[in-house]
């Protein structure tokens, strides 16, 4: 495997009974990039995802993880959810120590408190989930993935419940977060313009069963500032990428509206 390939999709297919939900799907995240995978609804883009994390086995393919084959969940991957999933009963240092219990780990509270800090949430360790917004929930999910230092992080569509207002601004955190730890992430989401802001790659996947039809390189600096994005290379691409998920006809009969 070479060494600029992190983590590699090769031919992964996933059947539920009589339908396939991914086929001949292959994709390459270099390491210490973030790459987005976008596509119409029931493309099969979370299961994807968690195959990559080992938790979903695959009917055909595999998953390899620096050359190797992930075969069940790994120590090095970590997975932040579509929903916080904050045990209700247990306040946010209980919470993000649970994972550390689980393991029979000794956790690095120096880093706990860093991530923390970073994400704006000293001060806030004896809460309870139903005493933190959605935001500050889906803060806590992430220090708990991050906090057991995994190389590869994988989002599934982590803040599609939040505000727009609050969306950005954990778009903006993970952007942060990014470039002082460089994880390699895999994001999962429906927004293009997320998938823009946040990724080195965006890789668009085909109605189900999902493969890959596209792979875009996003060439823009960080941090990527409002200027970046309301930019006319930032329209451009998010337009072909639309394109490509609803189809050319359809973005032109749009257009001519």
């Amino acid at each position: 495997m070479a060494a600029e390939v992190k983590l590699a999709v090769r031919g992964a297919g996933k059947r539920y009974g009589e339908m396939d939900a991914l086929k001949d799907c292959s994709l390459d995240v270099a390491p210490n990039s973030i790459v987005s995978i976008v596509g119409p609804s029931g493309c099969g883009k979370t299961t994807l995802l968690w195959s990559m994390s080992g938790l979903h086995g695959l009917t055909s393919g595999e998953v390899l993880l620096d050359g190797r084959r992930i075969t069940g969940p790994h120590p090095d991957i970590g997975l932040v959810f579509q929903e916080a999933n904050l045990l209700p009963w247990r306040n946010l240092m209980d919470n993000i120590l649970f994972p550390f219990e689980v393991k029979h780990q000794k956790p690095d509270h120096g880093w706990i408190a860093h991530l923390l800090e970073r994400v704006g949430l000293t001060g806030f360790e004896k809460n309870f989930p139903n005493e933190l917004s959605g935001g500050m929930q889906q803060r806590a999910s992430i220090v708990r993935a991050l906090s057991l230092r995994p190389s590869v992080l994988l989002m599934d569509e982590p803040f599609g419940a939040l505000d727009a207002f609050t969306r950005e601004e954990m778009n903006q955190l993970v952007e942060e977060i990014w470039m002082e730890t460089h994880t390699t992430i895999v994001f999962i989401t429906h927004s293009i313009e997320e998938a823009l802001f946040l990724s080195d790659k965006v890789v668009v996947l085909t109605p189900r069963p999902g493969r890959v039809l596209n792979t875009y390189e996003v060439p823009f600096e960080r941090p990527r500032t409002m200027e970046i994005m309301a930019g006319k290379e930032v329209y451009d691409l998010t337009y072909r990428i639309k394109a490509d998920i609803y189809g050319q006809s359809r973005m032109q009969a749009r257009a001519a509206e």
